[in-house]
């Protein structure tokens, strides 16, 4: 037997056991296997009590979702005017404005964390001359109207010449939020200038 007809019959035989293994694998799905568990199977019913304990292990619509970030109202920018010339627009030294918003969740054991951030801009008005601007956050959770987390931060923004703005972003992560489903979440961030 020559070399190229002995290669032939080894993958022949190789195919052959490679498709006896596969119908060997899928007997169950094919039908085959234990009569009697077959036909259990087919006759079986979930009890009340076994129905019961499904929807408890259920998670709740909102464990599927991350709750939405909005900015709030009266947050969304800052100004600092300077001598109390508030609204004077030659007054004023620098502004801080929020430009985008974002959140990311995970769901496990009954906790819905959260992973929540903003990116802004601190402009120089007509008045600045600052090199450095303190930008107040404040980055809050609530459930029904409620807050169940709220937290200020204070972001030190460089502003190097010759720009006259700077960037900023802040990330807050593993806030964990409980859940019992049914319940409206929001997250909010915005600029907080009370003392």
């Amino acid at each position: 037997m020559n070399l190229p007809t002995t290669l032939m019959l080894r993958v022949s035989a190789a195919g052959a056991l490679a498709t006896l293994l596969a119908a060997c694998s899928m007997g169950g799905l094919m039908g085959g296997g234990n009569a009697a568990q077959t036909q259990q199977l087919q006759n079986a019913t979930a009890t009340p009590a076994a129905v019961a304990q499904a929807q408890t292990n259920a998670l709740p619509a909102i464990a599927t979702q991350c709750p939405p970030i909005r900015v709030r109202p009266g947050g969304e920018a800052m100004f600092y005017y300077g001598s109390g010339r508030t609204g004077d627009a030659r007054a004023l030294q620098y502004q801080g404005v929020i430009d985008e918003t974002s959140r990311n969740c995970v769901v496990s054991n009954g906790l819905i964390t959260i992973n929540m951030g903003v990116v802004g801009r601190v402009l120089l008005g007509p008045a600045g001359n600052q090199t450095s601007v303190n930008a107040p956050l404040r980055f809050a959770v609530e459930r029904d109207g409620q807050a169940i987390y709220s937290e200020k931060y204070t972001l030190p923004v460089a502003v190097t010449a010759p720009a006259r703005s700077a960037e900023f972003v802040k990330v807050i992560e593993n806030v964990a939020v409980p859940y019992l489903g049914g319940e409206e979440i929001t997250i909010w961030v915005g600029f907080d200038t009370r003392g």
